[in-house]
């Protein structure tokens, strides 16, 4: 099996035109959640908008499920957020009867409650409509020209929708532990997710890395499966007709790549000669997670940038703003503007 370092993906809209930091203070990478739906007002979850600083989601989950008195199970929320950021997110507690807590006084200097509402039923990881982000990037230096059509580029026709390296842990470790777990490691069942997701994450990266480098991330080949814009719905295709190549133009459509498991992959033809040609490079990883039960599944090769805006300051600094769908990863974004 080939080495499983993380290697510097593709990039869809050449090098980055720059470099500078991310990440000085907390308010230099601001996230909000947008709910996909309207709380109802009433039932048995209570949901809390929660805006936290210097802490990450499931610590916050833990002091809610013990400030409130229940198990950590009862607790639920949307997505994962940085630590080092001001975020803003949502967080349910299932509290049926009995006396509502005073969550004001669950307030520190990490994290804030500002808004409560009930629900019928608890909030489930990716139930967002998206992610709204406002970056500052500081000491920016480089070709500014060939940074606004970079900006300009990714605006018009979006970004590999790579998953971020904060999925494969400091130097792909995650990955290597999914091996070694295959391999027979005991974990718990947290870091089981965890190094599934990773072995999956970096089989994908691989296949759009490799469809960057063709040309075909966004244009399609016969026998994609194509995915339209804003849902998870899917049909193959297999030929790319006139019509279907119109639609990947306006963004309407998206190629897919495997999540690999088990079960029918509905990608043939071209798509389906490239993506086992990554799937045979990493037979450890497959196997072990046809073995571990996982079930297959389809993620688009290209995410859609909306509302994006950029400045450039006399500071130095680069501030960006847009929104993505959940799931999707700023740093796909930066990745290709800026080397940090």
């Amino acid at each position: 099996m080939e080495n499983l370092t993380l290697p510097i993906w593709a990039y869809a809209y050449g090098s980055p035109a720059g470099q500078g930091i991310i990440r000085t203070l907390p308010e230099d990478f601001i996230v909000e959640e947008t709910l996909a739906f309207e709380p109802s007002s009433s039932g048995e979850h209570i949901f809390l908008q929660v805006q936290k600083t210097g802490e990450n989601t499931e610590y916050v989950a833990r002091q809610l499920a013990r400030f409130a008195n229940v198990r950590q199970r009862d607790i639920g929320f949307a997505g994962m957020k940085d630590r080092h950021a001001i975020t803003t997110q949502w967080f349910s507690v299932w509290l049926p009867k009995g006396d509502e807590p005073i969550w004001q006084d669950f307030e520190t200097d990490g994290f804030t409650i500002l808004s409560s509402t009930r629900h019928a039923r608890k909030l489930k990881r990716g139930a967002l409509a998206n992610n709204r982000f406002e970056l500052t990037i500081r000491q920016w230096q480089g070709d500014k020209v060939k940074a606004i059509e970079q900006l300009t580029a990714i605006k018009n026709h979006g970004v590999p929708n790579y998953y971020g390296s904060q999925r494969f842990g400091h130097g792909g470790q995650n990955v290597a532990k999914a091996l070694a777990m295959f391999q027979g490691m005991k974990v718990g069942r947290e870091q089981r997710s965890l190094y599934l997701s990773a072995a999956r994450s970096f089989l994908f990266n691989h296949i759009l890395a490799a469809r960057i480098t063709q040309n075909t991330w966004s244009q399609g080949l016969n026998g994609d499966v194509l995915m339209i814009d804003g849902s998870n719905s899917c049909f193959a295709c297999d030929e790319i007709d006139d019509d279907i190549g119109t639609r990947l133009t306006q963004n309407a459509l998206h190629p897919t790549a495997a999540l690999f498991g088990k079960g029918e992959s509905r990608v043939s033809s071209e798509a389906l000669v490239l993506e086992k040609s990554v799937f045979e490079k990493y037979t450890e990883l497959t196997k072990g997670l046809i073995a571990f039960g996982v079930e297959n599944a389809r993620r688009a090769l290209r995410v859609n940038v909306s509302n994006l805006t950029w400045q450039f300051g006399d500071d130095d600094t680069l501030r960006l703003q847009f929104n993505l769908p959940a799931g999707s990863y700023a740093t796909a974004v930066l990745r290709e503007i800026i080397v940090d």
